[in-house]
């Protein structure tokens, strides 16, 4: 353990780390593709970001983190995903669950990052476990799968059912616990976000103390376990976070959807007509025109939901359910106008966008399946939205 008073820096702004990533963006391009043929981002990849500081953008500074803020999360998920969609992908869970860390009791923050600072944390808080009250916590016996950024994490935090002595279900927590007590299966096996890593975590009888248990109702309501109540970042909404974080990538593959089209247009002919450059069309300028404002828009949507999350916990506020219900069907929305440009700029590039080598086939199905995540889904979170505006008593989740 360490004294993590002495670990604090000073953190570096949202453009300096942006800065960072565009100096590693050759280096990410290189590699995306035999991230994805490996099903699993680069090591190289991985310890340049690493040593750029860019998985430290939501640990707590007394850690040597960043400590940064909701916006900073978007901005360098998105430059990072303009590169590769998998590895920002794999940065942005990453940066998320160890802003989760940060809402834990300290003696817990100790031991994630207290010997490690650079410690990387994987997460699923689905809490499909089984678990047995003991003295001073629980054995945790269950699987959870679609753990992103497993094959480069140091701990796992995993959604339990909390019981008492009798072995009823009295609650729902999250647990920390390190991944060398744990096992992994290689269940990963799909048609995009393929480097990911997400692959199924594995506990069979594992002790975990009550410091590591975060009570998951509680804390949707903004009460957490950290005693550092001072720090505004970890006062922020727990599912606006969770939910958010996970359109960040959705903004950088839309720009680089984009900008890969429009250098191409100079020179790519329209095949069987007289165009001798896509620009040259009224067609292919309407549809550039209507994929860039769909991608503006999906900017301007999450720019707007992440400042109603980093002001409501720089002032100590914890934003009320129709607010919290708003910014995840802003998430939903944002996931939503990227598909929509993305379709729209296959279309205008053509039969090409589909070639192995084009990287604009990479984009679409790392895109289009990170859209499909749960709590990304548009319909759900509208939905969510429409019954908070009309005051509708019909919860259908949890998790707003």
């Amino acid at each position: 353990m360490t004294t993590t008073e002495q670990q604090s820096v000073d953190a570096p702004s949202a453009a300096e780390l942006v800065a960072r990533v565009r100096e590693l963006t050759p280096l990410l391009k290189r590699n995306a593709a035999a991230g994805e043929q490996d099903r699993r981002v680069v090591e190289e990849s991985i310890q340049a970001l690493t040593d750029a500081g860019l998985f430290k953008v939501a640990a707590p500074k007394r850690y040597g983190g960043y400590e940064t803020s909701m916006r900073t999360m978007l901005d360098v998920s998105a430059a990072v995903a303009e590169a590769d969609g998998g590895t920002a992908w794999v940065v942005t869970l990453t940066n998320v669950m160890s802003w989760v860390v940060g809402l834990f009791p300290e003696r817990a923050q100790d031991e994630v990052f207290g010997a490690d600072p650079d410690a990387k944390v994987c997460g699923v808080l689905t809490p499909t476990a089984e678990t047995r009250k003991v003295d001073g916590g629980w054995r945790v016996t269950g699987k959870w799968y679609y753990n992103s950024g497993s094959l480069h994490a140091t701990w796992a935090g995993l959604g339990i059912p909390i019981t008492d002595d009798e072995g009823t279900v009295v609650d729902q927590g999250m647990a920390l616990i390190p991944r060398g007590e744990l096992d992994l299966e290689d269940t990963w096996f799909v048609a995009g976000m393929r480097s990911s890593g997400s692959n199924c975590m594995v506990a069979d009888d594992v002790f975990v103390p009550e410091y590591r248990v975060m009570r998951v109702p509680p804390a949707i309501g903004g009460d957490y376990p950290t005693e550092h109540t001072d720090e505004s970042f970890y006062r922020s909404a727990l599912v606006p976070v969770l939910a958010l974080v996970l359109v960040g990538p959705q903004l950088g593959m839309g720009k680089a959807a984009l900008d890969l089209v429009v250098d191409k247009a100079a020179k790519k002919p329209i095949s069987y007509t007289f165009f001798t450059a896509q620009k040259e069309s009224v067609g292919f300028q309407l549809q550039i025109a209507e994929a860039a404002r769909l991608i503006d828009t999906a900017h301007l949507i999450a720019y707007r939901a992440a400042a109603d999350i980093d002001d409501a916990a720089s002032r100590g506020d914890y934003p009320d359910y129709l607010t919290r219900a708003r910014v995840r069907a802003d998430t939903g929305y944002v996931a939503d106008c990227i598909t929509r440009a993305i379709e729209i700029l296959l279309s205008a590039h053509g039969a090409g966008s589909f070639a192995e080598v084009n990287p604009l086939q990479r984009i679409w199905r790392d895109s289009a399946t990170a859209a499909r995540h749960a709590i990304v889904a548009p319909q759900i979170s509208y939905e969510i939205y429409g019954k908070a505006l009309l005051d509708v008593a019909e919860p259908i989740t949890p998790l707003v």
